[in-house]
């Protein structure tokens, strides 16, 4: 027994003729899609993103408008303190440790940037907290560049439709990257997200209402609810 789950087992890879196919199938119209994580500025988002590691976006949302009340910037980020934002986020999962970064990387921001949220990666991964995947976040959705976050939902997806087969979330941030066309980068990271989210779900992929099924690899498909 190797332990992996089905969805862990590599599929045969997607034709990489099929894959432009497929991902306009599942984006279902949404051209310019966005994050469903609440934020008003980058420096919001940055945060929230934080938040977001093994929480949901739904639990992150309850939670920061309170936060984001009491500290909109990171000035007020880093006047608020560590026991401050921790009373305002423990519904979070995590939630000391998340305090203690998110003042952290306030503070930082203030020393090295000015308060303002760098576009560079390696800025970002410098900030407490933050990691290659919410780097790729901010710099997909406030910077616009094609980064690919590989979440749960995208390393789900990566492997078992065969769209980017890869042992490791970074195997296949890098083949989604090779197989994608640069044109379509950008929003594809949102559209296998939410596709992950709300269609290939985890423990029961909702295959019959996938309009990208024809050209998935999965071989179990479930074609009835």
């Amino acid at each position: 027994m190797s332990g992996k789950t089905e969805e862990e087992v590599p599929a045969k890879p997607m034709r990489r003729a099929d894959v432009p196919a497929f991902l306009t199938a599942i984006a279902n119209g949404n051209d310019d899609p966005r994050t469903e994580l609440d934020y008003g500025t980058p420096f919001q988002l940055l945060v929230a993103v934080v938040l977001s590691a093994q929480a949901t976006d739904v639990g992150v949302n309850k939670a920061t408008p309170g936060l984001f009340a009491a500290a909109p910037d990171a000035a007020g980020m880093v006047a608020l303190g560590v026991a401050g934002i921790g009373e305002r986020i423990k519904s979070i999962g995590l939630w000391q440790a998340k305090a203690k970064n998110v003042a952290a990387l306030a503070a930082m921001l203030l020393e090295r940037h000015g308060g303002e949220v760098p576009g560079e990666r390696e800025a970002l991964e410098a900030l407490p907290g933050v990691g290659r995947k919410t780097a790729n976040v901010v710099l997909n959705e406030i910077f616009g560049m094609p980064t690919m976050a590989v979440d749960t939902h995208i390393f789900r997806l990566g492997n078992r439709t065969g769209i980017a087969p890869g042992a490791t979330p970074r195997a296949v941030e890098d083949a989604l990257i090779k197989r994608i066309p640069k044109e379509m980068l950008k929003p594809a990271h949102l559209w296998l997200i939410l596709h992950g989210r709300y269609v290939c779900k985890a423990r029961k992929p909702e295959c019959w209402r996938c309009a990208g099924a024809e050209w998935c690899m999965f071989k179990e498909k479930i074609l009835a609810p």
